[in-house]
This record gives C-alpha cells, sequence and structure tokens, in this order.
C-alpha cells in the first residue's frame, strides 16, 4: 500500500511539471539579447535619446527583447562601430558615417555645405534622402533610421571674424567637412568628437567645426573662446544607426515591425534632441564668457563662395562612379527649402 502511494504521488508530481512547462509557453521564452554601441557619452542627450530607444523597444516587445547598451565607444570605438556592427562586434551600433570618410560616397552628399538651418531640417532630409536612394553601400547593414545635426559652425580658441584669419590653422573636422576646412584656407586634422577636447586643449589643433551643441554636450566651450556663425554655409553629418544584417533577419517579423515602428518615431525625438542641444550649447558657451562672432553679409559672401565648387566636385566624383550624385543633391537642396 505504502508503496503504491508513493507511485502515485512521483507521478502526480511529473504531471504537474508537465503540465506548469505547457502552460509557460511563450511567457517563459528566453529573451533575444542584443548589443548595442554608441560613440556619444552617456550623458549626451543623443545617448539619453538612445537608451529611450532602447526602452520602448523593450516595453513594446513585452520583454521579449533585451538590449544591452555601450556609450563612449566602450565596445567599439567610433570609426570603428559601423565595420563592429557589420562583424557582430555589437548587434546595433549608432555612429557618424564621417569618421570613415570615402566608406559611404553616396551619402556623403547630404553632409555638402547646403545651408541646413536645424537639426529638425537636417534629420529629416536625411532620412528622406536614404528612403529614396537605398544606397548600396549600406546595404550589408539593416539601417533603422538616420539623424543629423544642425548647421556646422566654427570654434576656435582665436577670433576669426574674416576668411583671412582662418589661413593655415589646423581645424578639427570629419569627412566632407574637411574639404571645407581646405576651400577656407584652413589645414584639416581628422578627428572624432571625443578627442577633441583635449586636443583643444593641448593646442593640438586651434579650432573645431561642428554643431554649437558640442560646446555643452562635449563641454568643448572650457577650451574654446569664440564661435563664428558662419550658418551661411552650414553642413551637417549624418548619423546612422542600424542592425547587423543576419540578426536582422533573425528576428520574428512582428519584433521587426516594432524595430521599424519605433525607429520611425525616434527621428523627430532626435530632431528636436538637436535643436534643442544647440540652443543649450549656445546657452553654455554664453554664460562662460565666449564670444558668438557674427559674419557680416559681405564677408559671408566669401565664405560661400569659397565652398560653391565643393557640390560640384562630390557630384563629378559620383558621376565617374557612376552613382545619381547631382540628383541627389538637387534633391536635399529642394527638401530643404
Amino acid at each position: 500500500m505504502k508503496k503504491n502511494v508513493i507511485v502515485i504521488c512521483v507521478a502526480f508530481v511529473m504531471v504537474a511539471l508537465l503540465f506548469g512547462a505547457c502552460q509557460a509557453g511563450p511567457t517563459a521564452e528566453k529573451p533575444v539579447e542584443l548589443s548595442y554601441s554608441n560613440f556619444f557619452p552617456p550623458t549626451h542627450a543623443n545617448s539619453v535619446a538612445a537608451e529611450s530607444w532602447i526602452a520602448e523597444i523593450e516595453k513594446r516587445t513585452g520583454g521579449r527583447v533585451k538590449i544591452n547598451y555601450y556609450p563612449g565607444g566602450t565596445l567599439t570605438p567610433a570609426p570603428q562601430c559601423y565595420d563592429g556592427v557589420v562583424q557582430a562586434i555589437s548587434d546595433i551600433g549608432m555612429t557618424c558615417l564621417a569618421y570613415t570618410r570615402g566608406r559611404f560616397p553616396l551619402m556623403e552628399g547630404v553632409d555638402l555645405p547646403l545651408g541646413y538651418p536645424s537639426g529638425t531640417v537636417a534629420t529629416r532630409v536625411v532620412n528622406d534622402i536614404q528612403r529614396k536612394y537605398q544606397p548600396a553601400e549600406l546595404a550589408d547593414t539593416h539601417t533603422l533610421y538616420f539623424h543629423a545635426h544642425g548647421p556646422g559652425l566654427l570654434h576656435t580658441k582665436t577670433p576669426i571674424r574674416t576668411l583671412d584669419d582662418i589661413k593655415g590653422m589646423k581645424i578639427r573636422c570629419t569627412g566632407l567637412a574637411a574639404k571645407i576646412v581646405e576651400a577656407l584656407g584652413g589645414t584639416p586634422v581628422a578627428m572624432a568628437q571625443g578627442e577633441t577636447y583635449e586636443a583643444l586643449q593641448k593646442g593640438t589643433v586651434s579650432g573645431t567645426f561642428g554643431p554649437i551643441e558640442v560646446l555643452e554636450g562635449w563641454k568643448q566651450a572650457e577650451v574654446i573662446k569664440y564661435t563664428t556663425n558662419c550658418y551661411q554655409i552650414g553642413y551637417t553629418t549624418a548619423m546612422w544607426v542600424g542592425i547587423n544584417l543576419e540578426k536582422w533577419d533573425s528576428l520574428p517579423k512582428d519584433i521587426q515591425d516594432i524595430f521599424t515602428e519605433v525607429s520611425e518615431e525616434w527621428i523627430e525625438v532626435h530632431a528636436k534632441v538637436w535643436d534643442d542641444a544647440d540652443a543649450a550649447g549656445r546657452e553654455y558657451t554664453l554664460s562662460l564668457g565666449n564670444e558668438i562672432i557674427e559674419l557680416s553679409p559681405e564677408e559671408a559672401a566669401r565664405w560661400i563662395e569659397a565652398v560653391e565648387a565643393l557640390p560640384g566636385e562630390y557630384i563629378a566624383a559620383m558621376d565617374a562612379a557612376g552613382l545619381p550624385g547631382e540628383e541627389l543633391v538637387t534633391e536635399a537642396k529642394s527638401l530643404i527649402r
């Protein structure tokens, strides 16, 4: 009798365990775990926006996706971030395409000094361009979205009031902005934002081209004294957010749809981030007693004339490569307007 009771109890426990396993079903499913590499430091507004994107993805997938975040280039340095996604060092990445000049030839066209008035306009333009042209240079990853900064300005240790003042000056820049520096008479020094503060502090460079947000977001107002407001030749820099192609293809369709939906919404999140950050950068640099120099109409015309050949050079290079450079520049100008 005792033996029969033991057998019955064991059978009951086994049935209960099997029933529990069946009931758990998908809710006990292990979440898809992804890594996200970003060059922006954790306190930067675009890093905060990336974290909010992660939180929204995790929320809308009901915990089926978990994303481990690595800001400040801790997983892959800024220039290696895109290739890091291709090689699955990270699953997701946010980087600046200009950090690998020549790698993304068609997309360089959006970085031209076309007179971008704001981060919102630049961000919308670069996303429209990417959707329309679907550049083959990005085909080894899945692009989630782009964002782009407001007009790139010149920030220096000594005042730049005319083109003559910039002659021979070493200016930190990235990507196509190097050609802008050359056209203005300066000497370009390729460098990621994370290295710029120290370079300015040590005098390795005498100035930097970038949106005014870098003065607060990267604290560069502490090591420069002047900003030349050359918005008339305002360029931008495209920031890519994407995912490893094999990893993307492995995701269930409903999860892919959530990534796409949230990413579309975060285009406007980053657009506002850039404009708010520009306002904060302006306020911060003025609070430190730094000067913002406005160009006279006559001087601004000189700067515009100095860079006016750059779109033509880009178009010629794209024609030689069989890429629609002229069409892209025309489209970007139209979108800006």
